[in-house]
This record gives C-alpha cells, sequence and structure tokens, in this order.
C-alpha cells in the first residue's frame, strides 16, 4: 500500500488516533457485500412468495417450506462455517461463499416446479450461513479497536440494504419473480471480484503462516504512525495462551460468560420476531386490509426503516457502546409489539384509522429492534470469543441465528393460525421483554477494547463487569 500520504493533514492525524486506513475501509464495504447477498436472498422471497404460491398453487405449508429453505441450508452452512474458516481462512472462506450465491442465484431463477426452487434455496442458504460467520469474524480481526463497531455494523447496514433491494426489485418487479432471484448473481459477482484483491485476517495469518505474514497486513491496513509492533505483541501474548481448538475449547468454564451472552443475543436478534415481520409483512398487512400494491409499498417502507436505523446503529455503536444502544431501544420493540396485539383483538382486520397503527407499529418495531439486535448480533461473538476458539465459537452462534429463524419461519403462520394474530403480537412483546432482561444481566460493553483486552477480561473472570 502506498505510503505517500502527507503526515501533517488532518485526515492523517485522525487516521492515526483511531487506527483506521482507507485500506482496512475498503476491505469492510467490499466484504459488506456478502451481508447484500444474504439480505437480498432471504428478503427477496416476501414479494416473491405470492406469486409463486399462485404459480406452483402453494398452501401454508408449502409457502413456509419455501421460504424456510434457505434457512435450512444456512444452518448447514453455519455448521461447516467455523472449521472452514479456520482451515481454508477467512477470506477465502468468503470467497466460496460468493461463488455458492452466484451459482444458486441463478438456478433458483430458472426452477421449474416448487421443489427443485426448493433445493435452489437450499444450496443458496449454504452461502448464506457462510457469509454470515465469515464475513463479521474477517472484519472484527482487521478492524483497529476504535472503529471495529461500525466498519463489523457494515456488515448488517449491507444487510438491510439487501432486503431493502428486495423489497423494491418485488414492488418494480411485481409478478417477475424468476427476475427478482436472478438479479442476485450481479453483487455475487462483485464479491467475487473484489475479496480476490484483499488480504487475510492479520490474526489468522499469524497463528497459521507466523508473525511475518500478519505484520505485512497490518502494515498494509493500518496509517502510517500506527503502533503495529504493539499490537503484534499482544496478539502474541494471546497466541501463547493455554488452550484448544474446535468444539472441545468451548468446554472450557471461562470462555461460558461469553458463550453465554454471545449465543444468547443470537437466540435473541430471531426469536423476538424480526425476521416474521421482514418474510411476512405483506402476507400480514393484506389481512390488514391493505391492497396487494399498497401492501408491498408499505413493505418498502419497511425495508427504508430498517436501513435508517442500522446506519443509525453504525454511527451510535462506537459512540455510546453496545450495551447502551440495546438497552435503550428494545423497550420500544415492545410497545410497538403490544400496540399491534391490542389493534388485532377480537380477531377483525382492523379498520380505518386502525389500519395505519397497524403500519405504524410495524415500521416502528422494525425501527426499534432493528435498531438494536440487529445491529449487534454479529458484532458480538467475533468481538466477545478468545483468539483460538473465535472461529468455531462464531460458527456456534451463527448455527444459532438460522436455527431459531427457521423455527420463527416454519411457524409464524402456524402460530398466527393458533394464537390469532393478536396472541402472536402479544407472544413477540414478552419474548422482546426477556431480551431487554437478559441484555441488562449478561451482556456487557466490548467498545473501544481490542479483541486481546476483552479476552484477558475473559481469562480473568472480569468479563461482565465490563461497563
Amino acid at each position: 500500500m502506498s505510503r505517500t500520504t502527507v503526515p501533517t493533514s488532518a485526515g492523517h492525524r485522525e487516521a492515526v488516533r483511531s487506527g483506521t486506513s482507507r485500506s482496512v475501509v475498503t476491505v469492510a464495504v467490499i466484504a459488506a457485500l456478502g451481508g447484500l447477498l444474504f439480505g437480498y436472498d432471504t428478503g427477496i422471497i416476501s414479494g416473491a412468495l405470492p406469486t409463486i404460491a399462485d404459480d406452483f398453487q402453494l398452501g401454508d405449508t408449502g409457502q413456509q417450506v419455501v421460504t424456510s429453505a434457505i434457512i435450512v441450508g444456512a444452518i448447514v452452512g453455519a455448521c461447516l462455517s467455523g472449521r472452514l474458516a479456520e482451515r481454508l481462512g477467512r477470506r477465502r472462506t468468503v470467497v466460496w461463499a460468493g461463488g455458492i450465491f452466484a451459482v444458486s442465484a441463478v438456478l433458483a431463477a430458472i426452477a421449474p416446479e416448487a421443489w427443485t426452487l426448493g433445493l435452489a434455496r437450499l444450496v443458496l442458504g449454504l452461502a448464506v450461513g457462510l457469509a454470515s460467520q465469515a464475513v463479521p469474524l474477517y472484519v472484527a480481526e482487521l478492524a483497529p479497536p476504535a472503529r471495529r463497531g461500525s466498519l463489523v455494523v457494515a456488515f448488517q447496514l449491507a444487510v438491510t440494504l439487501g432486503i431493502l433491494a428486495a423489497y423494491l426489485a418485488g414492488y418494480v418487479l411485481d409478478d417477475g419473480w424468476r427476475w427478482m432471484f436472478a438479479l442476485g448473481a450481479v453483487p455475487a459477482v462483485a464479491l467475487l471480484v473484489g475479496m480476490g484483491r484483499l488480504p487475510e485476517s492479520p490474526r489468522w495469518l499469524f497463528t497459521h503462516q507466523g508473525q511475518d505474514a500478519a505484520r505485512a497486513v497490518l502494515v498494509r491496513v493500518r496509517p502510517a504512525g500506527a503502533d503495529v509492533d504493539g499490537e503484534l505483541r499482544q496478539l502474541a501474548a494471546t497466541a501463547e495462551e493455554k488452550g484448544g481448538r474446535g468444539l472441545g475449547a468451548l468446554r472450557a468454564g471461562w470462555l461460558r460468560p461469553a458463550l453465554v451472552a454471545g449465543i444468547g443475543l443470537a437466540v435473541a436478534s430471531q426469536v423476538t420476531g424480526i425476521n416474521a415481520i421482514i418474510y411476512y409483512a405483506p402476507t400480514i398487512l393484506q389481512d390488514s386490509g391493505f391492497g396487494h400494491s399498497a401492501a408491498m409499498l408499505t413493505t418498502v417502507g419497511v425495508g427504508v426503516v430498517n436501513f435508517l436505523m442500522v446506519m443509525l446503529g453504525l454511527w451510535l455503536v462506537d459512540r455510546i457502546g453496545r450495551r447502551r444502544l440495546l438497552l435503550v431501544l428494545l423497550p420500544g420493540a415492545v410497545l410497538c409489539l403490544a400496540a399491534l396485539a391490542a389493534v388485532f383483538v377480537g380477531g377483525q382486520a382492523p379498520t380505518g384509522g386502525a389500519r395505519w397503527i397497524v403500519v405504524l407499529g410495524v415500521i416502528g418495531y422494525i425501527a426499534f429492534n432493528g435498531g438494536s439486535l440487529s445491529v449487534v448480533v454479529w458484532l458480538a461473538g467475533p468481538e466477545m470469543f478468545p483468539l483460538k476458539a473465535r472461529a468455531v465459537a462464531v460458527g456456534v452462534s451463527t448455527f444459532a441465528v438460522w436455527f431459531c429463524d427457521l423455527v420463527v419461519s416454519l411457524t409464524t403462520l402456524s402460530l398466527t393460525s393458533a394464537l390469532g394474530v393478536s396472541g402472536t403480537f402479544w407472544l413477540f412483546a414478552g419474548v422482546n421483554a426477556l431480551a431487554f432482561l437478559f441484555v441488562f444481566r449478561y451482556v456487557p460493553e466490548t467498545r473501544g477494547r481490542s479483541l486481546e483486552d476483552i479476552e484477558a477480561a475473559l481469562r480473568a473472570g472480569t468479563f461482565r463487569a465490563m461497563r
């Protein structure tokens, strides 16, 4: 990387202060294309599902299976991701994900019947599972402590941008669901091309190829004047700590607080209902009396709000911290869900002004839940878990995300039939309240700390005391 930047410039002084360079921002932006693909390929089913159901004559069970196939694949991908990221490297795992994204998007677009579409989305899920583990892990291990939060959250911002793009594609293309799926191949090719020019994680290189390889990458992604040698000394001290690799390493007692916090946040991010709204928003709105076009346009509004709140979270996560962001916004999600539950009491579709309470409730819930749990979930694991167990532990937390997402997506329509719309929203409101209590009790503050400092706190037993 060129070192011709004028050292006395204000931009240079700020870069040295924060430990950030244009190179590491470029890494985060290109890698975040994996998040855009994740968001687009999971969100596109929202606009495509009504037409697919008509074309293939699918009932509730068939719709849930087609919707959930990608999540089953993501679970398999998450199970493989930890081992692949440890063996092949973080960057190469992301490259593999990009290739699978490109091929499976085309297969979904040309599927002649429901079961082949489900199979294509199952393969697509493999890429989603790999990307959702490897991209945040890769960026977290490259980013400096002062900017790690915002750079990793760029992945989630890209996820929401992908979901928004999926909603817009669903609205513009309307009945053209095959084109909706085919468009996913475009960013997949961009990810493959971009990742071919990026370096490997210096922390993976340190443990697999030695200090010189790690130093070469750190020199490339840190600004001139950054304390690369100090960062390497911290990394060397951490690498010398005792502890095995693989799933067996997760049995260590000192690691348990990080597992509880990281996996707990992974579970909470799904069981609080965010993807139930994302996947089934048009269905919920049409059941509330909105026409198809109005429901799809409102769903685009949901995507816009989701994107804007994650953008706000990206700005706040390194300023007020991860824990405070969760504790401030989660109560708002509870109130919005309670309002939705109240509107649907009695089982009747809302009329008149009550229909707009549904719109505001759905958008408000997306704002508060999407701006908190969805911002922090992909950041928490790569930050909290120690170096030698990081890839496997992030893989386990990613598995938890997708397993819980599968449960929610398979049961949302069935829950609505069994409990009614009101009962389902009351249930999700209660789960969001429990998530708030979990964060208050078990989640520490990791803002501004190096990965090695967080690991040291874990080993010293002071992890939960970080505030």
